[in-house]
């Protein structure tokens, strides 16, 4: 266990290894609880629209509530488990969370419910930097480590289909409030759990940092914003103008203020490790696959092949299990290959997997057209979340590693939020050129009358509706596809593995802690070289032992 000084044990006992089981299940509990409540509301919109009333407009924001306050705030909720103890700040994220979950199963007014929804975010931004920085705290670096790590991925990265399976299982059976009340008794359990499973850490001195929270969180929201308006009211709309302008000043000025800062919310350092920046920027673009992949393969399904909540639920099962099928398979490889292999044949599936559904059409098959590519891509992904969650935070000392998982946290929501509302504005340029075939077309089918009541209809009935969806569903696939080929590239020429690297994963020392460190001693300068340091501001050290390794 991290923290301790005594070496630890060659042979973990039987009592040990149930301990550690019942750690990850309490951690990756929380983790699928926090992931998919990203998408279990999806399948639920409709009824809640009814319920509160919400305009189309307005109910986009049902999801962003939750979405754009999450990621924004993974930095402050992963600093705040360093200084205050990861146990306490955990068991409080969830709670948190279970409270704005109660508050918005029962809200009567949409304002209500996206106030609960923000609140969810916040907890959840608390909760889950915490959770994957308590991995690294209770599990030994090596092969146990590897495989926690490997757990961790697959939720994450299944949480999404979980969400929209059990969203069409509750709205059927019982109401929308359950999407939300579902996460009560859940959360419960896991706070009743955590004290008696997982051990407190070590608690680090400092300080919080509001204002580069602040910035960075509205910076993100009015960056999000502007690519949703822009979708909406076009690239020359004054508000749209005006948020990416406010947007780059904020987030200039969270630079320079984490670039003065003592104690950053996010440590600029980690991105100069081009392992770590190279991480961060696959796990941006391939969050917004993910993300673009789920959202409009829920809009084809059920508005073109008709679907009901529960199939469409059903129908993403395959994905989150070949995910988690993937994730393990590459947790237990990683060990011999190094991370590499994995992440560039990864995103390259990704890639593959998405310019497969851009061939989608009206006359496509779930079966014939969806399974096999959401298969492919699903593979993909599996592999790229084990290796960039190790690759992210791999190395880090403990005292930084909540703001470590913080940023891989924090780049995967706002990459999904930013990469989806580009999907979005791409969906809707091409679904409006499609509109306009389709209206031709119609003129010369119906009436004057007729045609005059659908061209100032919101949607367009079948036939001709499902075309303008298909249009705009493959044409954003083509941009998701886009994303997936950026992250290969990165991970091919930016990503290098040197022998620190693959002694860590094998639980080996690295070449300059080999001198009688224990798993207690990774804070110390000599137990990780090349992520500890003696002045937050200085660059961490590149010992030689640490030069990239060819062919690697």
């Amino acid at each position: 266990m991290t923290g301790s000084r005594a070496t630890p044990t060659p042979t973990a006992t039987a009592h040990d290894r149930h301990r550690s089981g019942l750690a990850l299940l309490v951690i990756a509990s929380c983790q699928l609880m926090v992931v998919l409540d990203v998408t279990i509301v999806n399948i639920a919109l409709p009824h809640m629209q009814k319920d509160l009333g919400f305009s189309t407009e307005n109910l986009s924001w049902v999801v962003n509530a939750y979405t754009l306050t999450f990621g924004g705030l993974l930095l402050l909720g992963g600093r705040l488990g360093d200084i205050l103890g990861r146990r306490r700040v955990f068991i409080f994220g969830v709670l948190l969370f279970v409270f704005a979950s109660l508050l918005g199963g029962l809200s009567q007014e949409g304002w209500q419910l996206l106030a609960a929804r923000s609140l969810q975010g916040v907890g959840g931004a608390i909760a889950s930097p915490t959770a994957l920085s308590l991995i690294t705290t209770t599990f030994r670096e090596g092969p146990e480590r590897n495989r926690a790590f490997g757990v961790f991925a697959g939720v994450s990265a299944g949480g999404s289909a979980i969400g929209l399976l059990a969203g069409g299982m509750l709205v059927e059976w019982l109401d929308w409030r359950w999407v939300l009340f579902v996460n009560v008794p859940i959360g419960l359990l896991i706070a009743f759990a955590t004290p008696r499973f997982i051990p407190e850490s070590e608690r680090h001195p400092g300080h919080f940092d509001v204002i580069g929270a602040l910035t960075s969180t509205v910076g993100m929201v009015l960056l999000v914003y502007g690519f949703i308006r822009a979708s909406e009211d076009g690239w020359t709309d004054g508000l749209t103008l005006g948020s990416f302008a406010a947007a780059v000043v904020l987030l200039t000025v969270f630079i320079m203020i984490e670039r003065g800062s003592k104690q950053p919310i996010t440590p600029l350092w980690m991105f100069r490790d081009r392992n770590r920046a190279g991480s961060y920027a696959m796990m941006l673009s391939l969050a917004a696959a993910l993300f673009g992949m789920f959202f409009f393969l829920t809009l084809f399904v059920q508005n073109v092949l008709q679907f009901s909540p529960l199939r469409a639920g059903l129908a993403f099962l395959p994905v989150s299990a070949v995910i988690a099928v993937s994730a393990g398979l590459t947790s237990q490889l990683l060990p011999r290959w190094g991370p590499k292999p994995f992440m560039v044949t990864g995103a390259l599936l990704a890639a593959v997997g998405l310019g497969w559904l851009t061939l989608t059409d009206v006359h496509s098959s779930y079966l014939g057209s969806i399974l096999g590519p959401m298969l492919v891509f699903g593979f993909g992904m599996g592999m790229q979340f084990v290796s960039l969650t190790l690759m992210a935070v791999s190395g880090v000392a403990p005292k930084e590693a909540g703001a470590a998982s913080g940023i891989l946290n924090a780049t995967q929501q706002v990459g999904g939020s930013l990469g989806l509302s580009i999907l979005v504005t791409t969906f809707g340029t091409a679904s409006r050129n499609e509109r306009a075939e389709q209206l031709q077309i119609i003129r010369q089918q119906v009436s004057p009358a007729q045609y005059e009541q659908l061209s100032k209809a919101e949607a367009l009935p079948p036939p001709w509706g499902a075309e303008v969806l298909t249009s705009g569903v493959s044409s954003a696939f083509v941009v998701a596809a886009c994303f997936a080929v950026l992250a290969a590239l990165v991970a091919l020429f930016v990503i290098q593995v040197r022998p620190a690297d693959l002694a860590r994963l094998q639980g080996g020392a690295t070449p300059l802690a080999a001198e009688g460190a224990g798993e207690g001693e990774a804070d110390e300068p000599a137990a990780a070289p090349d992520a500890t340091r003696t002045d937050p501001d200085d660059p961490p050290p590149a010992p030689d032992s640490d030069r990239p390794t060819k062919g690697l």
